[in-house]
């Protein structure tokens, strides 16, 4: 791999000896994930941006920025999957769309996840934030409505503990809410058990800053749900500091996603007249928080950072508006959260390690689901046939000795199930439109005149806006023959083929060679 590295933050792999962790040489790890931030956000990875992050650039700075860096799907719930288990979204049950905040475990309860794995390794982990990838409430009645829907009520018995939660997922230690911060209920969960029983129904209909009506625990307040996160981790980092025993934490910001609440000091900060580009600043600063409390524990040094975010930006933030200030979220890309387009799936993604990695860039194509390889090539330890089936290691691009081969093309996934399929300049996409929120949207009669396929070189035209599959037939099919391949067997990487779970077919593979 070459030489040269989105946003999330993590802290993993050997370093050397620090004042408070005497004998842990294995280094801590973090991920932060941001919720809902563009590529184009961060002034790190935006020459342009309108947005000041200098947190985040900090880490640019120190350590390995990617450039060509995707989550594995264009929404949360299913790249937040694959965070966790190192393996595309749609080869789960979710095959589209996302989970409300009272759906079922979506992970698969014999899955080894990443914190699994790294609790075999000796290590400490903690989940802390939003979590949205559902758990198993204890449902007194059923709502009319199936629990994945955004608008189902079932009622609950908030005095008993949960089901399939994250504690039984690979985390010793669990703080976070079902679903995103829009989606009731309004609960916090520590390890498994409501803090509060809710007893009052709250609900916000302004503009960027809304929530559905549901049931709200006393001791969750929206507008302070961010820095409750914040605590929530740099006390777990107090207290892992003073054990030998190294830590991971997967740390979940519920933000800039709606609603967009910055709090006072930064309300008006950006000077763009948005609250979103104030709530991004406030998600930089948290990042300096986080790092704060590493270096006042003096685990700074060999902790791995990895920052990035879930998806690329959503609309709510409102891009015509920031654009009269000269901001675009999505950087040079079209369009945005949701589509299969880069804008929906390209993100910041940066990794920090004092120890061990000097400040670069990479172009090397990664996935959001490589953090789980990577990781593991670190430990130099492998993990077992059946797990993180779409995991590459970009260790070397950290400047570190690897034997393991770089990623050498990616699957992308859009919110109603659509496919694109990745790999070196080219990139095709099997569907007419973007698969998304933006134009021409699925189903729209502007689609119904548009080439089923579409095919992009992105070495000349990032924008997507020259379709080239009439020129380039052969292309279609041979990416069209890999990723029918990468369906079938169950996996990307090398090894046994394996089970995607669900069935063997959908509706969004009608594309598919059989």
């Amino acid at each position: 791999m070459k030489r040269i590295v989105i946003f999330l933050i993590a802290a993993v792999l050997f370093g050397s000896c620090n004042s408070t962790q005497k004998e842990n040489t294995a280094p801590n790890i973090v991920v932060i994930l941001a919720d809902d931030m563009g590529c184009g956000d961060v002034s790190g990875f935006n020459e342009n941006s309108k947005i000041n992050t200098p947190n985040i650039d900090q880490l640019v700075n120190a350590g390995v920025s990617f450039t060509d860096a995707h989550t594995s799907s264009a929404v949360c719930t299913p790249t937040r999957y694959s965070i966790l288990t190192g393996r595309y979204n749609w080869r789960s049950t979710l095959k589209n769309g996302v989970l409300s905040g009272f759906s079922k475990a979506l992970i698969e309860p014999d899955r080894l996840t990443l914190p699994g794995f790294l609790q075999e390794q000796g290590y400490s982990t903690a989940f802390i934030g939003k979590w949205h990838l559902g758990w198993d409430w204890a449902v007194a009645e059923e709502d009319s409505l199936d629990r994945g829907s955004l608008e189902a009520r079932p009622k609950v018995d908030f005095s008993k503990p949960i089901q399939n939660g994250p504690n039984t997922r690979g985390f010793n230690y669990t703080f976070g809410f079902s679903g995103s911060l829009d989606m009731a209920p309004y609960v916090w969960v520590e390890n498994d058990t409501p803090t509060m029983v809710p007893t009052k129904y709250t609900v916000n209909t302004k503009k960027q800053a809304w929530w559905r009506r549901g049931l709200t625990s006393d001791d969750f307040v929206h507008e302070r749900v961010l820095p409750d996160v914040t605590d929530k981790t740099i006390a777990f980092i107090d207290r892992s500091a003073k054990d030998n025993q190294p830590f991971f934490i997967y740390m979940a910001l519920p933000a800039p996603h709606t609603p967009i609440l910055p709090s006072p000091e930064f309300q008006g900060k950006s000077g763009l007249d948005n609250p979103y580009g104030d709530f991004v600043m406030m998600v930089d600063d948290v990042v300096g928080k986080v790092k704060k409390a590493l270096e006042e524990n003096g685990v700074a040094e060999n902790t791995i950072i990895i920052f990035t975010s879930d998806n690329g930006c959503s609309p709510q933030a409102d891009f015509e508006q920031l654009a009269t200030k000269g901001h675009d979220p999505s950087y040079v890309f079209r369009g945005h959260k949701a589509d299969i387009f880069e804008g929906g799936h390209r993100v910041p993604f940066v990794v920090s390690w004092p120890d061990k990695i000097k400040q670069g860039k990479s172009d090397q194509l990664v996935c959001t689901t490589d953090i789980y390889a990577t990781v593991a090539d670190i430990l130099k330890t492998q993990f077992p046939d059946e797990a993180a089936e779409d995991s590459y290691s970009f260790m070397s691009e950290l400047g570190l000795d690897s034997d393991l081969e770089p990623r050498p093309g990616i699957v992308h996934h859009s919110i109603n199930g659509s496919f694109a399929y990745r790999e070196g300049n080219y990139k095709a996409i099997f569907c007419p439109g973007s698969g998304g929120w933006s134009a021409p949207k699925p189903n729209s009669e502007e689609v119904k005149n548009l080439p089923p396929v579409q095919l992009y070189d992105l070495s000349t035209d990032i924008a997507e806006e020259n379709n080239i599959q009439q020129d380039h037939p052969e292309i279609i099919e041979q990416y069209r023959n890999k990723l029918s391949e990468i369906v079938r067997n169950g996996r990307s990487t090398a090894g046994a083929p394996q089970k995607n779970t669900g069935p063997e077919s959908w509706g969004q593979l009608e594309w598919m060679n059989k």
